[in-house]
């Protein structure tokens, strides 16, 4: 019955289907006994609205059923809430940390960086953030502000938006978020703000770059593997916080002056 959604070309969530009310405003409880009770003419209007008046093929057993697909999906939202709302509960502190980092980031002039790594997927270069899509996009935000939401979710999720006049928002997992569904810990209070902007290991990366060094001397330095070393690295040089330099048998890497400026202004340190 909830085929429709995960249709390729045609995968979308109606807006009378999306609970938007914040949580601390509106118990997620209430907001699915209010989706339970959406209007299956209100479901068809939309359909026809998203559809330019041609629902697809894909969602015509919606169109013969709507009141069935809102149970449906009610209840797979029930229970997904079933199982998210526990780490739900428990990620204040994480989300409280992510805003920290996002606004030392920002009032720094380092959110390159931050901007860098949303996710596993999410490339940031030139100005230009790169997101994972099957049917790609290209949108321009112009002078809109960039609000930047961190999420409780799966690993590589991401969600935006550019349909706002005022604002284009982007969606990405909280970091640490692997920590809820294990045994919850605190964040670790003794990072500095250079390991909350960039993360641990590549604030590792940069103040061991005081000298130029191999990719293979920091990999063993810093006990990580070289794929592991690579991928930081490139994340760093996207940034333009390092540079990379193949000498022979070895790449060379160099903490570029934006990076030793970083470094210096978020950890006091110089050299």
């Amino acid at each position: 019955m909830l085929r429709p959604l995960f249709a390729r070309e045609y995968s979308m969530v109606p807006d009378c289907l999306t609970p938007t009310a914040p949580l601390w405003e509106t118990d997620l409880a209430v907001q699915l006994e209010q989706l339970a009770e959406v209007s299956p003419h209100l479901l068809l209007r939309e359909l026809e609205a998203d559809f330019a008046g041609t629902v697809p093929r894909q969602w015509r057993s919606v169109v013969d059923r709507p009141k069935a697909f809102i149970t449906a999906y009610t209840a797979i939202l029930r229970a997904a809430w079933e199982a998210f709302g526990p780490a739900w509960t428990q990620a204040g502190s994480l989300l409280a940390r992510e805003a920290e980092r996002v606004g030392i980031a920002a009032v720094s002039n380092a959110l390159p960086p931050v901007l860098a790594g949303l996710g596993h997927r999410v490339r940031f270069s030139e100005q230009t953030l790169y997101v994972p899509d099957p049917y790609p996009e290209t949108f321009e935000r112009g002078t809109r502000p960039v609000v930047l939401v961190p999420m409780v979710s799966g690993n590589g999720a991401s969600v935006f938006s550019f349909d706002r006049p005022d604002a284009v928002w982007f969606g990405y997992p909280v970091p640490a978020l692997s920590t809820l569904w294990t045994s919850f810990r605190e964040p670790d209070e003794r990072k500095d703000s250079l390991q909350l902007v960039v993360g641990t290991l590549r604030a590792e990366i940069l103040r061991e770059l005081v000298r130029p060094s191999t990719m293979g001397r920091l990999a063993s330095t810093l006990s990580c593997t070289p794929a592991t070393m690579t991928y930081h690295c490139g994340q760093l040089e996207s940034a333009g916080l390092v540079s990379r330099e193949r000498q022979g048998q070895h790449v060379w890497v160099r903490r570029t002056s934006r990076g030793a400026a970083l470094v210096d202004l978020l950890t006091g340190r110089h050299g």
